[in-house]
């Protein structure tokens, strides 16, 4: 078992040089050698993406892809080393044990792999998931931050295949439900070694289009090693940044890459996707229609409604005879007049009555009456006189 590898920090001395004092090639080659060499071996993984045999040759070529980014490295093995693990299937994954080399005369940088293991289907899907509970636990799949879809894009962004099934599946279906509707397509590789680079590159293109209101990302089916670009980490990261709604439409029902937990809306089949990215023309028409019939209805229950009543506002005496108002307070007017007459003269003749009665009691009270029976009330200077003893001949008397 070669040992596990652990970076070393080393001390490099700098070579020195000026215009006046270049160095040749050799040198530089042969001192880039020498600081490679200080490397030693160590472990790398990466994903199959062409294997070359010579005839006739001992040695055997592998371009090891890095599945994340545009990036490769050529590895050279011992043709028994690449025989121990045949047959390896398309877009492998292995790890290598292996030597950094300069070729100091060509300037160029191979592996010199010691050992070689295929990344088996058990150890995948363990990383699968440890990835997958890495960023559910920082919120990527929360269903709080998934963005709701708009009810009818100006633009749909499509990320397929090239000349795939799935493309004429999404195209087709939602030009059947609402034709006419504008695509972004991007054809790119979904699987292999750049399928992560094209998918993001696409995607960041797609995103600066201001039309483009959602963008699906489909594929056909395949095999869990086939889906594996769609649940990698840089992707998956790249998605979750994104300010456009994204529609995952990868593989069959029973596929679950980490996209579809991430995006904003996981579609079971590219057909799906089409279905949930745009409304039914011919749907829209009928409930329109519907909703129209129902308005209709109901403005025509308001109308009856309000005719019932205006009818029965109109079926009134006093709007078929608008002087029946009139004269009916016309009548009650005269009845009041007539009622207000007869109590005045009541009351007049009462109060005459009580007058007769108070001017007789007055009258026999009244000191005239006596005096018109012959009495006199007599004044001396003033003062009544009330005894006769109290007036003497030749007084003034009144």
């Amino acid at each position: 078992m070669p040992p596990v590898v652990k970076p070393s920090d080393y001390a490099y001395n700098m070579i020195e040089s000026s215009s006046e004092e270049p160095l040749p090639v050799r040198v530089v080659s042969e001192s880039i050698g020498e600081y490679i060499g200080r490397l030693g071996p160590v472990w790398v993984e990466g994903e199959v993406a062409e294997i070359t045999r010579r005839p006739g040759s001992q040695m055997a070529f592998i371009r090891l892809k890095d599945t994340s980014v545009d990036m490769s490295l050529q590895v050279t093995c011992h043709k028994s080393i690449l025989e121990a693990i045949d047959p390896l299937p398309d877009n492998a994954r292995i790890v290598t044990y292996a030597k950094v080399n300069w070729y100091a005369v060509r300037g160029t940088l191979s592996l010199m792999a010691r050992e070689i293991r295929q990344v088996g289907l058990g150890e995948l899907l363990a990383r699968l998931e440890q990835l997958k509970n890495l960023l559910a636990a920082e919120g990527l799949f929360a269903s709080e931050r998934k963005r709701e879809l708009p009810f009818l894009p100006r633009k749909i962004g499509l990320i397929c295949g090239r000349a795939s099934a799935a493309k004429k599946d999404v195209v087709e279906n939602v030009e059947r439900r609402w034709p006419g509707m504008e695509f972004e397509i991007r054809e790119v590789a979904v699987q292999g070694s750049t399928a992560v680079v094209e998918v993001s590159r696409a995607l960041l293109e797609l995103e600066r289009i201001e039309e483009v209101d959602v963008i699906i990302v489909t594929r056909g089916g395949g095999s869990f090693e086939d889906l594996l670009p769609f649940s990698d980490e840089s992707l998956i990261r790249l998605v979750a940044s994104l300010t456009t709604p994204i529609v995952s439409a990868i593989g069959h029902e029973q596929d679950a890459p980490l996209l579809d937990l991430v995006a904003d809306l996981r579609a079971s089949t590219p057909t799906d996707a089409a279905k949930r990215v745009v409304p039914s023309l011919l749907e829209e028409s009928e409930r329109i229609t519907q909703l129209i019939a129902r308005l209709e209805s109901r403005m025509s229950a308001i109308i009856d409604l309000e005719s019932a009543k205006i009818y029965a506002l109109i079926s009134r005496p006093v709007l078929q005879d608008p002087m029946t108002l009139v004269t009916m307070r016309r009548d009650e007017l005269r009845l009041l007049q007539s009622d207000g007459k007869k109590a005045l003269i009541a009351l007049i003749k009462e109060l005459r009555s009580e007058t007769k009665e108070i001017k007789a009691q007055v009258t026999a009270l009244s000191p005239l009456s006596t005096l018109k029976r012959g009495y006199a009330v007599v004044q001396k200077r003033g003062k009544l006189i009330i005894n006769a003893k109290d007036v003497s001949l030749s007084d003034q008397l009144k």
